[in-house]
Formats: structure tokens, sequence, C-alpha cells
């Protein structure tokens, strides 16, 4: 029997099995759901030593814990950790899903649930992967370690400290996560590009109280004003971030993957109409897809200050507030665009208020090239699996753990998704196509059977 015809003849059963893992309600941010999250943890890894994996474990990290297992009996071969989370997003809002959101239902060759896609789905693949390779030949052609998590969803708080404690543990050659989706229908796609993340909060203060703008206007600096002057200077109307040193360290696209950025079916007409814009900004002389994953970003994610009520209430407020955030590019760092950001705020703040910058969160880019030997390896598994030619894209989020991986553990990290970007991941319906579902498991498999033969170690 083959790879294929075994996974074939598995799907029913590999269904009921995601079905199962589905209906844990998982939700890392909720307090009442911690003992779920747990449960959800406990779950991961009964089924990961059920089909063969070792050394499964439950371990704390300081808030929801790791399910880890192993698989180490190929001295000679790669060893690949792979990286996913059991922790789901909340169902709000609940009157606006179709079925009950833990309860999954099959609709048109689509399996819908929270989680489905992100990432219960998705880490499945790998578990049915390693037992069907187990099946046929009795071992894996290389070594595995499988953390997944319980806090991405709210951030992975814990995460870093428990990876630099447990580095030994967690030692590897190349680190895959399946977490991302494929750029389209019927596209086998590689993501080797994320963006990375500097979030701040600006605070203007004026006087120590609202004032009356009758009695004070015109002689005290009014901090909504002030505020809204000093973000139109960050920057210019061709959406050029004029933040001296913003770009010092971006790294250009290579011709390589202009080329392959290139070939991607990008409709703008499609895209402006869905989602409701009648023009696409940026940078002229890049590409709509260059800016949404090649270029950095600098945007104003909410302000508030002053009198916000029904009517009329004439004050001069005491201090305003916004929230911003740069998506980076390698090799951008995020502290230092977080004190570049800081060092132009305050020059460019108008007299009479005065200004607070903090740094709320931060996350370094990440890239793997599409030529590294395990983008390679992937491209071929994913290739076999769908039997279709790959593209390459990049995206323009963030998934902090692959900065962590190459940074703590100096590893590559090969990003392989069959998630679509129409499938509500963190919204109401969330869903996970079965086809893509089913092909993800052979290009796992695949995907091992490749890594094993190439030069990553």
């Amino acid at each position: 029997m083959t790879l294929g015809e075994l996974c074939r003849q598995d799907r029913d059963r590999q269904l009921a099995w995601l079905e199962d893992y589905l209906r844990i309600p998982s939700i890392s941010s909720s307090p009442e759901h911690a003992e779920e999250v747990r449960r959800c943890g406990r779950f991961s890894v009964s089924e990961m030593e059920r089909i063969g994996l070792e050394h499964g474990q439950l371990l704390e990290t300081g808030g929801h814990p790791v399910a880890y297992a192993d698989w180490l009996h190929a001295p000679n071969a790669p060893t690949v950790l792979v990286y996913g989370h059991y922790d789901v997003q909340p169902v709000d809002p609940l009157d606006l899903w179709d079925s009950p959101p833990f309860d999954p239902r099959i609709r048109d060759r689509d399996l819908y649930a929270r989680g489905a896609v992100d990432d219960k789905g998705q880490v499945l693949m790998h578990w049915a992967a390693i037992e069907a390779l187990l099946k046929l030949h009795g071992r894996l052609p290389l070594n595995l370690k499988l953390l997944i998590e319980g806090e991405e969803e709210i951030g992975s708080p814990h995460l870093d400290a428990f990876i630099q404690e447990r580095l030994d543990l967690l030692r590897a050659d190349v680190a895959v996560i399946s977490d991302t989706a494929m750029y389209g229908h019927g596209i086998p796609s590689l993501c080797y590009g994320l963006r990375g993340l500097t979030y701040l909060q600006i605070d203007v203060h004026g006087p120590n109280s609202d004032l009356h703008s009758g009695s004070f206007g015109g002689a005290v600096a009014n901090p909504c004003n002030a505020l809204a002057a000093l973000l139109s200077r960050l920057k210019d109307d061709a959406g050029r971030i004029l933040i001296p040193g913003f770009y010092d360290d971006v790294r250009p696209l290579s011709a390589a993957e202009r080329t392959e950025l290139a070939k991607l079916p990008f409709d703008e007409v499609a895209y402006r109409t869905a989602i409701g814009v009648d023009e696409l900004v940026g940078e002229p002389d890049c590409t709509p897809l260059e800016r949404l994953w090649a270029r950095p970003t600098l945007d104003v994610n909410g302000i508030w200050g002053g009198f916000q009520g029904a009517g009329a209430k004439t004050i001069i407020p005491a201090e305003a507030h916004a929230k911003v955030s740069c998506r980076l590019v390698p090799d951008q760092d995020p502290e230092r665009i977080a004190r570049l950001v800081e060092d132009y705020v305050r020059a460019i703040t108008p007299a009479g208020v005065r200004v607070e910058v903090r740094q709320l969160h931060g996350g370094r880019p990440s890239i793997t090239p599409i030529d590294h030997p395990a983008t390679l390896a992937a491209k071929r598994a994913l290739e076999r699996a769908f039997e279709k030619e790959v593209v390459f894209m990049r995206e323009g989020g963030s998934i902090p753990v692959v900065a962590t991986f190459d940074s703590l553990l100096h590893v590559p990290t090969v990003l392989l998704g069959v998630g679509l970007p129409d499938e509500h991941a963190h919204a109401p319906n969330e869903r996970l196509n079965l086809d893509n579902f089913y092909r993800g498991i052979l290009a796992v498999a695949y995907l091992w059977q490749e890594l094993a033969s190439s030069p990553i170690a």
C-alpha cells in the first residue's frame, strides 16, 4: 500500500479525530475556560503518544501549558521542530455563527468550527502524517519534536522564556509551522517571509484639566489639535514614512523574489471591491503585493481624546492619545524603530503640550530564503501532494515565534499552511476546506521524506 492509498483509506477516521479535537472549547483568553484549555493540552499529549510519539509531557509555562512529544530514532537524519497551537480565539459574536462553534459541522466540503483552520486542523495534519508513516514503515525518516502551545491567541506571553529554559530539549535543524494560508483557492503556496511589529502609544498632555474653550481658547494649546498635527507629519502624501532612519535597514526584494511575486494572480479591482475602497495607496514604485508583504508601514490604529458624547461640550481637552503600529521587514529591529519613532515625535511635538511615547509590543520580522534547502524540500512536498506548481509568497502579519526560533535556536522556519484567506479565522463561521486538509496530511508526510535527504543538518 502506498502512502497516498493509506491516507485516503483513513479519511473518515481522520475527520472524526479532528472533530473530537475541535469540540474542546480551549479559549485561552477566557479565565472561565482555563480548565478546558488544560484539558485540550492533555488531549494533545495523549494523542501524540497514541500515534507513536514518545516522551509526551504537558509542560508548565506560568500560564497555559505546552504539549510536547518527540520521536528521535534516526541518528543520521535531520531533526525537525514542529510548532503549533491548541488554543483558540473567543467565539463572539455568537449570534453570527450558523452552527455552534464547538459542534463541528460539514457544509460543501468545509468543516465549520472554532479552531478548524487556526490551528487545530493544521496541527492534526502533522499527527495524521506521522501516524501514516509509522503505520506504513514502522519508523520515521527523520527526528521530530512537536511543541504545541496553549497561548498563541493571547500573544504567547510565556513562550520565549519557556524556549530559553529548554534550549537542549528543543534543539533542531529546522522548524516547521502550519498556521498560515495559501494565496488562494487551488493555489498551493509557501510563505517564506513575515513582517515584524512595533506597537506604540502616543499620549499628548496639555492643561491639568479640561478647560472652557471660550475662556482659554487661543491662549492654551489643545492636545487634540497637537496630536493631529504631529500624526500628519509621520508620512508624506505618497505614503512614505518621514521618520529619519526608518528605512535604513530595510532589505530590498531580490530580483528572484520580484519575479515570484509577479507570478501571483493579483486582481486589484477584485481586491478593492472586496474591501470596499475606491483606490489603493502606498509607495508608488512598489506593487500592491510588495507594499503588503515586503515594505514597512506606519499606521494609526486608534485616536481618542476630548468630548465624544451626544450634543456639544466646548472644551480644550486635557489630553489626547493615539495607538500607532509599524509593520517591519527584514532587517529592521523593533526596538530601534521604536526609538526612532519616539525621537521624531518628540522633535515635532507642537509647543504648549508634552508628549509621552510608550512601546506596548514588538516582534522581529523573519524570512527563510526561497532557495534554502528546507524551502525547496517543502516546495517539492507540496507539489507532490497538490499536483500543481507551488507559488512563493510573503505575509504582512507576524508570527513572533518564528523570530524566536531564529534568535534562540538559530534555525530557519518553513511555513507550510493550507488555510485559505476567506476561512474566517478569528471570526464567526471559521472553517477548513477538507480537500486542503487531506492533501495537507500528504504534504506533511512528503515533507518529512524530502527533508530527510536534504542538506539542512
